[in-house]
């Protein structure tokens, strides 16, 4: 059978893995049942709608014809770098790297390396603006996080707090 949409079909391949992933990794816990759900339940759950959804996917790739095969394109090797440089940064940088010596340095300073950090992705990007977006979203953070979830996080480095 031939792919007739590379992008869909590597796209369900991907879910259907994930999915897969997330339901193998949810029988290690106590799922249960639909009246008295275990916390393994959503997981597995998830994992199997997912799972559906990348099948489905991938069966529409194979059978539904498309113009140029929708052929995926090469890599975006530096997007791909600074989100995934980002997300590493911002949990080294709010839970700290012990083993190393390296402190935690609190959700505010994360959170503004995360938008920094990541902004570098895109190919326009004013300063201002992801100081601006990084701003609301730790504002947003620290409202949502510690004031109404009351989440014991660091919010700032030690040598600030004391």
């Amino acid at each position: 059978m031939k792919i007739k949409s590379q992008k869909d079909f590597f796209a369900g391949l991907m879910f259907t893995a994930t999915g897969v992933a997330f339901a193998w990794g949810a029988t290690t816990y106590n799922v249960g049942s639909g009246a008295r759900m275990g916390p393994g339940y959503f997981p597995m759950m998830l994992g199997i709608v997912l799972a559906f959804i990348g099948l489905v996917v991938m069966f529409e790739a194979l059978t539904v014809e498309t113009a140029d095969g929708e052929l995926i394109g090469k890599w975006a090797w530096r997007q791909l770098f600074f989100i995934l440089a980002a997300n590493l940064a911002f949990g080294v940088l709010l839970g700290g790297l012990p083993s190393l010596g390296v402190p935690a340095m609190g959700l505010i300073i994360a959170i503004y390396a995360l938008v920094v950090i990541s902004a570098q992705a895109g190919s326009k990007h004013a300063l201002p603006s992801v100081l601006a977006l990084a701003t609301v979203l730790a504002i947003g953070s620290y409202i949502a996080f510690i004031w109404l979830l009351k989440l014991q996080i660091q919010v700032w480095p030690t040598f600030i707090t004391g």
